[in-house]
């Protein structure tokens, strides 16, 4: 757990500074991979970081379509295709909806923590979960390639209420 925003999601914390850390590792990771992160890029990432809720792809779009951008719904999905290729965002499986990435750059698995009352998501990267599954994957003859892990529960404020 390298990046100090993955704890956060469960805090009170000034989430600019987030999307600040999100757009300015972006903004370093594609230029070390020669990704160009358009302007339109760089604000479906804002979109996405927006606060530690998952967002769908209309949301975003509606967001953009507020925003004066006329496009139509695959613009959206190349640009989280885009930010997913880079590993600048996760797709949380089970919402059909995107986060920010707390570790971008990084090899890592995804292992979310979802509030199921608030929505808040918060990223763990515990590198002995994902040996624990190879491990048992193994034992059953299987090689596991890609994990994605996520975890429903209550947050520590949804807890309090």
């Amino acid at each position: 757990m390298s990046n100090s925003t993955s704890g956060q999601a469960f805090a009170k914390h000034d989430h600019r500074h987030c999307i600040k850390a999100a757009l300015k590792q972006a903004s370093r990771i594609c230029g070390e991979r020669n990704g160009r992160l358009t302007a339109q890029r760089k604000r479906v990432l804002e979109l996405v970081w927006k606060n530690h809720k998952p967002v769908g792809a209309y949301a975003i779009l509606e967001q953009l379509r507020a925003e004066g951008f006329n496009g139509a719904p695959p613009t959206v999905y190349r640009a989280l295709d885009f930010l997913l290729e880079h590993g600048l965002i996760h797709r949380i499986e089970s919402l059909n909806a995107y986060t920010g990435c707390a570790h971008p750059g990084e090899q890592h698995t995804g292992q979310f923590l979802i509030c199921s009352q608030c929505q808040r998501v918060a990223e763990l990267d515990d590198p002995k979960v994902k040996t624990a599954i190879c491990n048992s994957a193994a034992l059953l003859g299987f090689e596991a390639d890609h994990q994605v892990i996520e975890i429903r529960g209550l947050c520590p404020q949804c807890q309090d209420h």
